[in-house]
């Protein structure tokens, strides 16, 4: 039996809505493992429904390292400005700038493939594919730039 405390950890974790976290714990018989793997499948299904819509808004943000010796500027689109103000588009922008700039990725099919630098365990796409699934709009890497001083 599925309890309301599983159901309340996972859309804590996941910032997923409560019933597509209930379905994905009665999938996966109460394995919490099991149901986030459920939630990232669909989370990549969602993303390719939305492959052919046109990206309208966007944001550009930087990042620029604590030793001020590197840093990055990203845009980074969706479909509507008030997904572009959200947290946690916001977040992912930041997050994913971050990113470029530790891990000096050299283009953006790289970029999506590689494992996230503050959490190995998924992916830059896969960490897309989640806000993708939570505000229901396309979200795409832009252009981006790494600099860092000569030495």
């Amino acid at each position: 039996m599925i309890t309301t405390e599983q159901i309340k950890q996972l859309r804590d974790e996941t910032s997923i809505s409560i019933s597509k976290c209930r379905e994905a714990l009665e999938q996966s018989e109460g394995d919490m493992d099991k149901a986030r793997a459920i939630l990232r499948e669909q989370g990549a299904s969602s993303a390719e429904k939305k492959a052919g819509r046109e990206l309208k808004a966007g944001l550009i943000v930087s990042y620029i390292h604590s030793n001020q010796q590197m840093g990055a500027i990203l845009e980074m689109n969706c479909e509507s400005d008030f997904v572009a103000k959200t947290e946690d588009f916001i977040t992912l922008a930041n997050n994913i700038a971050l990113h470029i700039t530790a891990m000096s990725s050299p283009d953006k099919e790289s970029l999506l493939a590689e494992s996230f630098v503050k959490n190995p365990e998924m992916t830059v796409l896969q960490m897309i594919e989640a806000v993708t699934q939570k505000t229901g709009e396309r979200i795409d890497v832009g252009t981006f730039s790494r600099i860092a001083v000569l030495g």
